[in-house]
This record gives C-alpha cells, sequence and structure tokens, in this order.
C-alpha cells in the first residue's frame, strides 16, 4: 500500500483552478492490483484536476507502450496504448455510485487516491482479442500460425464431406 500513497491527492489546501499531475507507470503499477498480463509497460499519465467550488473535475490521459502476447500467436509486440477519461468528484452525506463518470466522497473527506482510476483507464482501454499486426497483415510467420492454417485448411476440406453416420438419420426425415 505504501507504494499507490503516491497516487493520492489532497485537494484541501488546492485553490481553485487547474492543477496537473504527472506520473509514469510500470509493471510495478499493475503488480499492486495482482495484474499481470503485461510483459512490461511504459505509460506516461497526466491528471489534470479542475477544482471548483462545490466539486472536483479530474481529466485522465496515458500514452505509452505495452509489450503484450498477442492471443492468436503468443508472440509478444509493442501495443501502442492512448487513452483518456473524465471523472467527476461531488460531495454528499449520501454515497452513489450508479454514475461510472461520477463518485461522490462524503462532505469533508480531504483526499482521494487516483491509481485506481488509472489502472481501470488503462486496462479498458486495450482491445478485448490483442492481435499481432504482423497476424492481422500476414507478416507474420511462426509454428502456431502455420498449424492454425493447416488446421484451418482440414476443417475446410473436411466442411464439404458428409459422415455416413448422419446420413441414416437423414432418412429418417
Amino acid at each position: 500500500m505504501q507504494f499507490l500513497n503516491q497516487f493520492v491527492i489532497s485537494f484541501t489546501g488546492l485553490k481553485e483552478g487547474e492543477h496537473e499531475y504527472k506520473f509514469e507507470l510500470e509493471n510495478e503499477f499493475f503488480e499492486h492490483f495482482e495484474y499481470n498480463d503485461f510483459n512490461s509497460c511504459k505509460i506516461d499519465a497526466t491528471v489534470i484536476l479542475n477544482k471548483k467550488s462545490n466539486l472536483l473535475e479530474f481529466n485522465f490521459y496515458s500514452k505509452g507502450k505495452i509489450n503484450l502476447n498477442c492471443h492468436v500467436s503468443n508472440e509478444p509486440f509493442e501495443y501502442s496504448q492512448e487513452h483518456d477519461m473524465k471523472l467527476v468528484v461531488k460531495f454528499s452525506s449520501e454515497l452513489s455510485d450508479d454514475n461510472e463518470e461520477l463518485l461522490v466522497l462524503p462532505v469533508g473527506q480531504t483526499q482521494i487516491n487516483i491509481g485506481k482510476y488509472l489502472f481501470e483507464m488503462i486496462v479498458l482501454s486495450l482491445p478485448i482479442k490483442i492481435i499481432h499486426p504482423g497476424v492481422k497483415d500476414g507478416s507474420l510467420e511462426t509454428e502456431t500460425l502455420k498449424k492454425l492454417r493447416e488446421y484451418e485448411s482440414n476443417v475446410l476440406d473436411n466442411k464439404d464431406k458428409s459422415d455416413p453416420r448422419w446420413d441414416k438419420l437423414k432418412d429418417l426425415i
């Protein structure tokens, strides 16, 4: 938990207006959330806090490189990550988490840990199926892809052939 303390923003002593915070995120940051799907990463994150009299507006920006394994070939590659997110923080005696872009904190709270929001923004910005660019354009040649192509051609060749066991059932109709 000591590591995540660097992401705590104390907003009580801040003047109204914009305040900028910069963070450099690497694998160590994601390991604190028990997330180890990255081989390595180097992401620069910027958080702009716009303090107003009755609320806080956070604008999160991230940009960097993440070394991931392809879901098709399992080959590692550098993925360019870039994303932004907004978060509005209001203060009330009634807590609510209905909206993901609105956070309601209890009146009297003086700080917020934005580490969780940085983590969620980056992880949720990744595509569901991570595919190596070489697989998409056909330039990547690996043993795994050769086997997959061989299997695919076998399936397509056998698609037109019918199984005699099932042909007997067709006669019943």
